[in-house]
């Protein structure tokens, strides 16, 4: 673990086999979490490979600087991050907004991405009535000015409900800390109510369904990229059914796909062993990982 001056700012990151040969595997957390929800899967990636997982801007450890935290603040402040620890490639791996960026990232450098994996994260803009009916109501509501700051600044939403509809089983009280601890106050949650007030619907925010259309593109024209995207089902909160893994299948050139069992939307708390093992095969069939001789 770790922490490095970013800009005007510090971002935090947990680590694995600094110095290993080969290219880094990074990982990518979405809303409301942290490099915490990759806790289980981190020590499970084989090879000679460094991991590293960084706590987004604004999120986790890692600093709170103010402005917007809109998407292109948090993929500023990341690009600074590889730059800082001079990651030239990557693999990238991400969840919920940490597919996102991963997503953004490979279509805006892409020859410093050697591979994408990702899970339960937006794959293209949407309509509202393609929305997950189990929280439709409830991303209207945050989206509504004042309701939205009531629910997340106030009440604090996303710690003290969501990541218990989240998860197919209970979270302890021990991790339910760590994500609760760096959103004391309202000021602190600002974070979490732009990240929900950014899924790409029906056209708004106009700024992050360019970047969403811009990294659709690049997966249609990126053969030479290896992506892997993971899948699970049994829980009404995944944002990822069906249809949009048939979705991706049909747009995203060198696509695999991997199912990993039941869970909810934070999988890598319900399936960390079966999302390590995808990773693991993935990176061994496309020479991902430095595996030693014999």
């Amino acid at each position: 673990m770790a922490t490095i001056d970013v800009l005007d700012s510090t971002v935090y990151y947990e680590e694995h086999g600094a110095g290993a040969p080969g290219v880094p595997f990074v990982f990518l957390h979405g809303n409301p979490t942290s490099s915490h929800l990759w806790r289980h899967v981190l020590p499970r990636i084989e090879g000679r490979v460094r991991v590293l997982a960084p706590d987004l801007i604004g999120m986790g450890r890692s600093g709170k600087p103010g402005g917007s935290y809109r998407f292109a603040d948090h993929a500023r402040y990341l690009d600074a991050w590889f730059d800082a620890l001079g990651l030239d490639e990557a693999v990238l791996v991400g969840q919920d907004w940490g597919g996102a960026l991963a997503l953004d990232r490979a279509a805006r450098h892409p020859g410093r991405v050697r591979g994408v994996a990702f899970m339960e994260t937006i794959l293209r803009p949407m309509t509202w009535e393609e929305h997950p009916p189990a929280s439709r109501a409830r991303f209207e509501a945050i989206r509504t000015p004042g309701v939205g700051e009531e629910m997340v600044l106030g009440r604090n939403l996303f710690i003290e409900d969501s990541l218990g509809r989240t998860v197919s089983q209970p979270m302890s009280e021990e991790d339910r800390a760590v994500y609760a601890a760096p959103y004391p106050t309202r000021e602190s949650r600002r974070p979490l109510l732009q990240w929900a007030r950014s899924m790409p619907l029906d056209g708004e925010p106009a700024d992050v369904v360019a970047r969403v259309e811009a990294y659709d593109a690049w997966l249609a024209v990126s053969p030479e990229v290896p992506k892997l995207l993971l899948t699970f089902d049994g829980s009404p909160t995944l944002m990822v059914g069906d249809a949009l893994t048939a979705w991706c299948r049909e747009n995203a050139s060198a696509l695999e796909t991997a199912y990993c069992g039941p869970a909810a939307h934070l999988c890598p708390e319900d399936r960390p062993e079966e999302i390590a093992a995808a990773l693991n095969a993935w990176a061994a069939r496309h020479g991902l990982a430095d595996h030693p001789a014999g």
